[in-house]
């Protein structure tokens, strides 16, 4: 019989072993992003062959290690309530600078991100997958303060190199792409308006030319990175057309050439569910000076081709790399906690569910770093108009779906650390749930995406040249199985989405919405089967994947699935 103190004594011997496990799990996490995600190594080498892999693996390894330490504990300090961004509209001798105040932590970690050269590498042809790289080794962290601002620069540089005047690229372009946190600018974009939404079209910030200058007048609901140095704007030339054909877009600084503000005037700083280290504002342009760039009547088209789509591609990276960050964490924390009297990695649920988490964030990795090699095809003339078709239409998808998997991940993982995983201070993963929802919302929210992915299928027949390229990977593929296996796919979902052409967009919409699943399941699927005639080691994570989401949902037999379970949860 067991007495009061032998009791006690095994009550303290399991908190100290329970306390001892979660220090082990504490001290099992990557001190490198990069050398720990076996997956992101081989997609570039895959897209890059070992030569080019190798003139970049020192920066990818650097930035990999300052990622996963002195950045991560930056990052978490600086998105403590106290730390948040404030505003500051006056100087401290009365002078308007309409100002945000950041926490130092913040720019210890802007120095390493920006260090890192991920902008700096846009100023080589041909750098997008990249730039897309180190982004995603950035945004283990979340939005971190600094990846939106990342995504939003990007898009700004873009545009001064496809779209801007040679005097606006020399004036700003080596700006942009200064590696030193000090001395660089960063950029933004401000489009939504608060009648709009996602209305572009409805905007309705007037520009009026006098002496030959542009200037802005209106208000801007969201404003993501507000001190930006230079912001992208829509803004409705005075008489020009309504709708999105009327609008223009202007490269507006935020300074003047004697450091006043530039008639830019923060009304309020937003209070978001989350990317809370990120100054979002509103803000009133009060006769803004502005450069116009490229043609009257372009300016929403370019938004989208330069601004939009880079940060759809950056949004998803983003998102998929938030999915990776809450996968080693579950992953880690199951090799080391106990429960009903065994390891959390070998219950059977566990095992799945982590199962479902990396065979999900392996499928989103491989089709946004595809996206992101084929825009360094097209922007280097390597491409065809099929393949530039198949971005259209993809770079939207893989947004929408890539955002919205990747807020279930991050919900997964909370689900194996139990009530660990709901605490703020224990992990990363509550930052990153509301970090995703915010993802999810961000340029483009689901039924927006969906809508324009319609109206470009019904316009344009993106969907054949979608299809098209689905088929000729399925077509090159060595193994057999696949083959037909892929071929009877694309075929099925060809005829799927025929009734679309005839539909009126808002109930092609709706009809679409499944579609548009499949259709993404079958790209990620692809990514995975072309990788995997080269690594047979993603072979199960495809098969597993392709039965849940592109077969009929049950497992040829038990012991197989169980053993597929075994097997893919295995694996960091």
């Amino acid at each position: 019989m067991s007495t009061p103190a032998k009791e006690l004594k095994l009550s303290v011997a399991g908190t100290a072993q329970g306390r001892a496990e979660l220090q082990a799990w504490e001290r099992s996490q990557p001190s490198n992003f990069y050398e720990t995600d076996q997956h992101l190594q081989s997609l570039l080498a895959f897209y890059w062959g070992e030569q080019r892999l190798q003139q970049h693996i020192a920066r990818l390894r650097e930035f990999g290690a300052a990622a996963a330490t002195v950045v991560d504990q930056a990052v978490q300090r600086a998105n403590q309530p106290e730390n948040l961004p404030r505003l500051e509209r006056w100087s401290a001798v009365g002078e308007r600078t309409e100002d945000v105040i950041h926490s130092q932590d913040h720019h210890l970690a802007g120095k390493f991100i920006y260090g890192s050269g991920t902008m700096g590498v846009y100023g080589q042809p041909g750098s997008n997958l990249l730039a897309q790289a180190l982004f995603y080794l950035s945004s283990y962290n979340g939005e971190a303060g600094h990846n939106c601002p990342l995504a939003c620069t990007a898009g700004v540089i873009k545009t001064l190199q496809f779209a801007a005047s040679e005097e606006l690229k020399a004036k700003y372009l080596f700006r942009l792409l200064d590696e030193n946190y000090d001395t660089r600018w960063h950029g933004a974009q401000f489009l939504t308006e608060v009648q709009g939404g996602s209305d572009v079209g409805a905007n309705a910030v007037m520009a009026t030319l006098r002496d030959g200058q542009w200037w802005l007048n209106g208000e801007k609901w969201f404003c993501s990175n507000v001190t930006a140095d230079l912001a992208l704007v829509t803004a409705r030339p005075d008489g020009a057309a309504a709708g999105t054909k009327g609008l223009g877009l202007f490269l507006v600084p935020r300074k003047l050439e004697d450091g006043t503000p530039n008639g830019m005037y923060i009304r309020r700083l937003k209070d978001k569910l989350g990317t809370k280290s990120l100054a979002t504002a509103e803000v009133d342009f009060k006769d803004a000076l502005a450069y116009q760039i490229g043609a009257p009547g372009k300016g929403f088209q370019q938004a989208m081709d330069f601004v939009v789509n880079t940060s759809r591609l950056y949004n998803a990276v983003g998102s998929t790399a938030a999915g990776r960050r809450a996968y080693v964490i579950a992953w880690t924390y199951a090799q080391q906690r106990h429960a009903f009297g065994v390891p959390l990695k070998d219950l059977p649920l566990v095992q799945q569910t982590l199962t479902e988490m990396r065979a999900t964030t392996m499928a989103l990795t491989a089709g946004s770093m595809y996206l992101a090699h084929l825009r360094d095809e097209i922007e280097t003339g390597n491409a065809d108009d099929a393949a530039r078709q198949f971005f259209r239409l993809a770079v939207n998808l893989n947004k929408y779906r890539s955002s919205f998997l990747a807020t279930g991940v991050v919900r997964q993982g909370i689900e194996v650390l139990g009530g660990n995983g709901a605490m703020e201070n224990f992990s990363v993963l509550p930052r990153l749930l509301r970090d995703c929802v915010i993802f999810e919302a961000w340029e483009g929210a689901h039924n927006t995406l969906l809508a324009q992915s319609v109206r470009d299928i019904q316009r344009y027949k993106l969907d054949a040249a979608f299809c098209q390229q689905l088929a000729d990977w399925f077509d090159g593929l060595d193994d057999a199985v696949l083959r037909e296996r892929g071929r009877a796919e694309v075929a099925a979902l060809r005829q799927a989405l025929q009734p679309l052409h005839e539909m009126q967009d808002a109930w092609a919409g709706a009809l679409f919405k499944p579609l548009a699943d499949r259709l993404m399941w079958l790209f990620y699927c692809a990514c995975l089967a072309r990788e995997a005639e080269q690594d047979d080691s993603k072979r199960v994570v495809l098969d597993w994947l392709w039965q849940k989401t592109l077969g009929q949902g049950q497992p040829e037999s038990a012991n197989a699935y169980v053993r597929q379970l075994s097997e893919i949860s295995a694996v960091l």
